[in-house]
């Protein structure tokens, strides 16, 4: 402006130099809230200041971390994403991303973000040490598919015991294979064992409907028709 004064710039130029002031208070209010773990007033702050700097990949990650925190994972997703775009070589939010699919008990999706940090550094410990966790489970999940498919129940029971050793601490894969495994049991005739187990699945899960029909078609074997 001291270059080139003009009346119309300087009144822009004002109005920009106080937005700016109030969206530098905002991330300093933001940041506070994340560090006293208020992690909802930190979300609408973040709101407030990514609806003006779009772009910004650190903020973006930051809301994630809040709405990680605050049990909304795929909100958090959403805002990785947008920072794997916004960064180069962004090997944390592919990794952080992975990471979420993981617990969600989505492995295949885990799977392939989990390459995408690989493909920028191969060298990325974190992200090798969970490619391989997920890599093997993924693996044994479609082998076990593949013996259900087959009407190898045995084999696939086999298969989704070992899925449960693999991953002892995620408990949505636990749950899962236990319900794959009732399955093999009532198509497998083992009527009782099936009743136990989809029992013990449908107390974690009431209204899952896979275990519902199992067990509905393992009473049907022991003549329980009311049940």
């Amino acid at each position: 402006l001291k270059s080139n004064p003009s009346n119309n710039e300087e009144k822009e130029a004002q109005t920009q130099l106080t937005k700016s002031d109030e969206l530098q208070r905002l991330h300093s209010q933001a940041l506070s809230a994340y560090q006293q773990e208020d992690y909802g007033a930190a979300i609408s702050l973040l709101d407030e200041i990514l609806a003006v700097c779009v772009w910004d990949a650190e903020l973006r990650e930051l809301r994630a971390e809040c709405y990680i925190k605050e049990g909304e994972p795929s909100k958090a997703i959403s805002d990785l994403k947008a920072a794997a775009k916004l960064k180069n070589d962004n090997t944390e939010a592919f990794y952080k991303i992975s990471k979420i699919y993981y617990q969600l008990g989505d492995h295949e999706l885990s799977l392939s973000e989990v390459r995408e940090c690989l493909k920028l550094d191969q060298d990325h410990k974190q992200c090798f040490s969970l490619y391989k966790q997920v890599k093997k489970l993924n693996k044994q999940i479609e082998s076990a598919e593949e013996f259900i498919r087959e009407g190898r129940y045995e084999d696939a029971i086999s298969k989704y015991e070992s899925v449960m050793k693999t991953e002892p601490d995620v408990p949505i894969y636990s749950t899962r294979a236990k319900e794959r495994i009732c399955h093999c049991l009532s198509k497998n005739q083992q009527a009782t064992e099936a009743i136990k187990l989809c029992s013990e699945v449908l107390q974690l899960e009431p209204t899952n409907v896979n275990a519902l029909k199992d067990r509905a078609e393992a009473y049907l074997l022991e003549d329980m028709y009311e049940e």
